[in-house]
């Protein structure tokens, strides 16, 4: 039968299990992975397999490389620089779209997201951080009513987690101004500008420490 215990096919589930690997760094750039390996790790069949690799092969998230193999990307400068061009040009216009529309509950929320992503990194629980950093900046997105820039905006997370979760391993956590704090009171206030700059902010903190990481 292909539905698992909790009602979702198969081939979702396979896709949503590997997009996080992928997302949170635990497949790191340059990992490879084979349809027969996955199909003996994930306890899955060969067409879910196939198709969730199909699919976020599409996404940019994987590469082929032949002899069935498949692979993290490993992100180069050109490429980095592409991602934050487009998070830049995405994520501020979410933000102070959120800003207009986001109810005092909503925001509550991303504070407690913010609180746990804080008590995960003083731990040292670098995939818990990513994780509720992901939830965070994905539940603002919500809160935009765009669809079609949320979609844009989620996919470009899959380009880059990896590299994070690499960074964070072996540099740490870089003592950087937090933005979100800086984005939840501009919510509050309904400053739609200062949501925005903080977001922006926030990208390029990020997309600055991948930077300093890559290789020459």
């Amino acid at each position: 039968m292909n539905i698992s215990a909790a009602g979702v096919p198969a081939h979702e589930r396979v896709y949503r299990q590997l997009r996080d690997e992928v997302l949170f760094g635990d497949l790191v750039p340059g990992d490879a992975v084979t349809i027969q390996g996955l199909v003996a790790r994930l306890g899955a069949g060969m067409t879910p397999v196939r198709e969730a690799l199909r699919r976020l092969t599409a996404e940019g998230a994987l590469e082929f490389q032949g002899n069935r193999r498949i692979c993290v990307p490993v992100l180069d400068a050109a490429a980095l620089n592409e991602v934050t061009y487009a998070r830049l040009a995405l994520e501020p216009e979410l933000a102070a779209r959120a800003c207009a529309r986001i109810e005092i509950a909503r925001i509550a929320a991303l504070s407690q997201v913010d609180a746990a992503l804080d008590a995960a990194l003083a731990a040292g629980d670098l995939r818990g951080y990513l994780m509720r950093n992901h939830r965070f900046h994905a539940m603002l997105f919500e809160q935009a009513q765009a669809p079609v820039l949320t979609e844009l905006a989620v996919g470009l997370w899959l380009r880059f987690g990896p590299s994070l979760r690499a960074v964070l391993t072996s540099a740490g956590p870089p003592d950087l101004p937090d933005r979100h704090k800086d984005l939840l009171s501009a919510l509050a206030a309904r400053d739609a500008q200062a949501a925005a700059q903080a977001i922006r902010q926030d990208i390029a903190q990020g997309m600055e420490a991948i930077a300093a990481a890559l290789p020459d």
